[in-house]
C-alpha cells in the first residue's frame, strides 16, 4: 500500500475504535489504523486485516503519512488526558486543513478547548458524539459531528456513509460548531438514562407489585414494543428479561447485582443544566437512582431497618393485575415523554448560550436509528417541530398534548398506588411532578420571593405593576421599590 492511500485514520483499536474502522473499510474505504501499543494494532491486522482495506502504522508519524489530503484522523480513546495526547501528537504531524475527529465522549468544554486550540494552528477539529455502542460503530451509528462547517464538506460524506441510515436518510448530520456534537451527545445520553430508568421503574412495578414473573413481564414488553413504546431500549428490554442464567437456572435478572454504573454523562448532563437554568428533573432523578443503587454499603444497612408505615397490595387496592399494566404502559410513556421534552429544552438552551444554532428536528431526524434511543415516537418530535420550529415545549405540540391527555389518569393512579405500595418510582413520580408544574397557574416560588426578600432584600416583583420591590420587613413593613 502506497503512501497517502487511506481516505480516513482510526487511532484506538480497543472495540469501538476496531468496529468503526471496519465499518469504514466494509463500505469500500480504506482505513488507516493506529493504536498506541502496536500489539493491538498487530490482533486487528490479524484478524481484519482480510476483511477489507487497512493501513496499519506503528507510529504517529506513519500513520498521519498514509492519509490522503485534507487528513482526517479520528481518534478514539479514552476520553481526558489520553484524548489530549493523541490530538498533540496528530497536531504535531498534521498541516493546515487537516482535520481531527474526537469520537468518544468527550466533555462539551473540552472540545470548545481543543477547537479552539487547533485552529490556532490552522486544523480543523470536530467533536463527534458517536452512538450506537458496539454494534452501531459495526453495523451504522448515529452520528453527531460538530466543529467548522467547512470541514464537513470533507468529512461528512465519510460519516453519512457508514451511519445508520432511515427510509434512506443517512442519521448523521453537521450540528454546530465547536462543542455542539458532543454536548447534543451528552444530553443524548442523558436522555438515554431517564429513559432506562423508567422502564427499570415499570419492570419494578409489574414484578413487585403485579407479582409477575420475569419471562412473563418479557413478553408485556415485546407487546409493547408493538405500540406507541417502539424502541430499541424496550426491544432489549425483553431479551434480558427473557434469559436464563446457565449456572443457576434461574432469571438471570436475579442474579444481577442492581447496582447500576455510569460514566459520567448523565452527571454532565444534569450539571450542564443546572448552569443554564434548565429543570431536566427526570435525567436527574435517573442519575441519582444510579447514584443510589450503588451506595451499596448504605442500603445493605438501611433495608428492614426503616419504618415503612402501612403499607397495603394492589388486591386491598381494589387494582386488577390487567390493568395495573396497562396503567403502568401508559405512565411509562408519559415519562419517556417528559424526558425527551426535557432533553430538548436542555439542548435549545445551550445553543442559545453559545450560540450553536442547533436545528432540533436534525436531532429527532438522526436518532430515528444508530442510536441507544431511537424510538418510534421521533418522527413525531420531527413534525412537531415542522409544524412550530419555536414551540415551547414538546408536550405544547398538539400530537403529544393529546397523548398525555390520555395517558396522565394512569400515570397519576400509578405513582399514588406506588407510594401505598411503598415502592420507589423516582422518574415516573419527578416526571409527574414536572408536567403539573409546568401547567399550574401559581407556583409556591412566590412564597420563596417572599423568604429571600425577608431575610436577604432579594427583592420581587409584583403581579400588578412592573418593577422590583422590598419589603422593609425589620421597620415598618412599608414597600419601597427597589
Amino acid at each position: 500500500m502506497t503512501e497517502s492511500s487511506a481516505q480516513i485514520g482510526v487511532v484506538g483499536l480497543a472495540v469501538m475504535g476496531s468496529n468503526i474502522a471496519r465499518n469504514f473499510a466494509n463500505h469500500g474505504h480504506t482505513v488507516a489504523v493506529y493504536n498506541r501499543t502496536a500489539a493491538k494494532t498487530d490482533a486487528f491486522m490479524a484478524e481484519f486485516g482480510t476483511t477489507g482495506s487497512f493501513v496499519p502504522s506503528a507510529s504517529i508519524d506513519e500513520f498521519v503519512a498514509s492519509l490522503e489530503r485534507p487528513r482526517r484522523a479520528l481518534i478514539m480513546v479514552q476520553a481526558g488526558p489520553a484524548t489530549d495526547t493523541v490530538i498533540s501528537q496528530l497536531a504535531d504531524a498534521m498541516e493546515p486543513g487537516d482535520i481531527i475527529i474526537d469520537g468518544g465522549n468527550a466533555l462539551y468544554t473540552d472540545t470548545i478547548r481543543r477547537e479552539a486550540e487547533m485552529s490556532e494552528r490552522g486544523l480543523h477539529f470536530v467533536g463527534a458524539g458517536i452512538s450506537g455502542g458496539e454494534e452501531g460503530a459495526l453495523n451504522g451509528p448515529a452520528i453527531m459531528p460538530g466543529g467548522p462547517a467547512e470541514s464537513y464538506k470533507s468529512l461528512g460524506p465519510l460519516l453519512e456513509d457508514i451511519s445508520a441510515k432511515v427510509d434512506g436518510t443517512p442519521c448523521c448530520t453537521h450540528i454546530g460548531p465547536d462543542g455542539a456534537g458532543h454536548f447534543v451527545k451528552m444530553v443524548h445520553n442523558g436522555i438515554e438514562y431517564a429513559d432506562m430508568q423508567v422502564i427499570g421503574e415499570a419492570y419494578h412495578l409489574l414484578r413487585y407489585a403485579a407479582g409477575i414473573e420475569p419471562t412473563e413481564i418479557a413478553q408485556i414488553f415485546r407487546t409493547w414494543n408493538d405500540g406507541d413504546l417502539d424502541s430499541y431500549l424496550i426491544e432489549i428490554t425483553a431479551e434480558v428479561l427473557s434469559q436464563t442464567d446457565a449456572e443457576t437456572g434461574k432469571p438471570l435478572i436475579d442474579v444481577i447485582v442492581d447496582a447500576a454504573g455510569q460514566k459520567g454523562t448523565g452527571r454532565w448532563t444534569v450539571k450542564a443544566a443546572l448552569d443554564l437554568g434548565i429543570p431536566t428533573t427526570g435525567i436527574g432523578e435517573a442519575v441519582f437512582a444510579r447514584a443510589l443503587s450503588g451506595a451499596r454499603a448504605q442500603r445493605a444497612a438501611t433495608t428492614g431497618n426503616l419504618p415503612t408505615g402501612e403499607l397495603t397490595t394492589l388486591d386491598a387496592l381494589g387494582v386488577s393485575k390487567d390493568d395495573f399494566v396497562e396503567d403502568v404502559r401508559r405512565a411509562l410513556y408519559a415519562s419517556k415523554l417528559v424526558a425527551y421534552a426535557q432533553g430538548f429544552d436542555e439542548i435549545k438552551a445551550g445553543s442559545d448560550e453559545h450560540g450553536w444554532d442547533v436545528d432540533p428536528r436534525d436531532l429527532a431526524t438522526i436518532w430515528r436509528g444508530g442510536c441507544i434511543i431511537r424510538a418510534k415516537f421521533l418522527n413525531r418530535i420531527v413534525d412537531a417541530y415542522n409544524t412550530d420550529p419555536s414551540v415551547q415545549s414538546l408536550l405544547l405540540d398538539p400530537y403529544f398534548n393529546n397523548e398525555v391527555g390520555t395517558l396522565v389518569d394512569s400515570w397519576r393512579r400509578v405513582v399514588v398506588a406506588s407510594t401505598q405500595l411503598g415502592l420507589p418510582i423516582p422518574v415516573f413520580a419527578s416526571s409527574l411532578s414536572y408536567y403539573d408544574s409546568l401547567r399550574s397557574e401559581r407556583l409556591p416560588a412566590a412564597l420563596i420571593q417572599g423568604q429571600r426578600d425577608f431575610f436577604g432584600a432579594h427583592t420581587y416583583e409584583r403581579t400588578d405593576r412592573a418593577g422590583h420591590f422590598h419589603t422593609l420587613w425589620s421597620a415598618d413593613r412599608s414597600e419601597v421599590e427597589a
